[in-house]
């Protein structure tokens, strides 16, 4: 996955999200499934051939030209709800042609968030994705396989169908496996935590990643979000790993911001103070 950082990239994307739900107003899930596996599909595409990711891209180029371009060579392979958001996406101006690709991954990606908000399954997938990130990246040997470029697609999705198929929402198996066989350069496990601040993100809510030396009950997780959200003025949403060496307390870490109340983190206060 890759994060469009430029400013006129992010305004490229903004707009043709826009567009993208429209194309999923009225739209059953396996509609919106189909418009997502359509442009992962001219993402990988482009990905593959240089010479048109840069043409496409191309801001020198008639805005009305690269659409020319797109619809001569994809119409006839896109369905009616995902050839708009194409058209939309190589008409915006990106700062580069790799923002073009990964603008459309991010769409596609958004598409099948959509789809989960819509069936009101957003925060069960959510939470496998953050879940199976930190699976992941706790098994080297794991992440490694997953995150190779160069490794076999087959294997990859046998690997993913053995630990996750059947077990979590359709929404985050294919989220999955866009991600393996496409990680962009990251880790895997890295990218499944971006997807789930993706997914939090759809819902205007912030992730709150908790530590805690034993699992809290649901009235402890109720009462930990209502303060946060107290304190941040803005709902968060709960992300929580049960981590021995936190030995008491909490720890938790909103975006930079990092809440240490563990008996961990106060000893280590100490020292540094008895240092000094």
């Amino acid at each position: 996955m890759s994060t469009l950082v430029n400013a006129a990239s992010r305004e490229a994307l903004a707009a043709t999200e826009l567009q993208l739900l429209q194309a999923t107003d009225g739209a059953s899930a396996a509609e919106i499934t189909g418009l997502a596996d359509e442009l992962f599909g001219v993402a990988a595409l482009l990905g593959r051939e240089s010479t048109l990711r840069r043409a496409l891209a191309d801001a020198s180029i008639d805005p009305r030209s690269r659409e020319d371009l797109a619809r001569g060579l994809l119409a006839d392979k896109l369905g009616a709800r995902s050839l708009p958001v194409v058209v939309e996406a190589v008409r915006a101006r990106w700062s580069g042609a790799n923002d073009l690709v990964a603008g459309l991954e991010r769409l596609a990606r958004t598409a099948l968030l959509v789809q989960a908000e819509r069936a009101g399954r957003l925060d069960a997938v959510e939470d496998e994705l953050f879940r199976l990130g930190r699976i992941i990246g706790s098994q080297v040997d794991l992440e490694r396989l997953l995150s190779a470029p160069t490794g076999d697609p087959a294997g990859k999705d046998a690997v993913i169908d053995q630990l996750v198929a059947g077990k979590v929402e359709p929404v985050t198996l294919n989220l999955v496996r866009q991600l393996v066989a496409r990680p962009g350069g990251r880790r895997v496990s890295e990218g499944l935590e971006e997807l789930a601040e993706l997914s939090a993100k759809r819902r205007e809510r912030s992730v709150a990643h908790v530590r805690s030396a034993l699992p809290l009950s649901e009235e402890q997780q109720q009462r930990l979000a209502r303060t946060l959200q107290r304190i941040y003025a803005r709902p968060i949403a709960l992300h929580l790993e049960v981590d021995p060496e936190v030995v008491g307390g909490l720890l938790i870490q909103i975006g930079d911001e990092v809440i240490d109340g563990s008996i961990t983190g106060r000893l280590q206060s100490l020292r540094r103070d008895l240092a000094s």
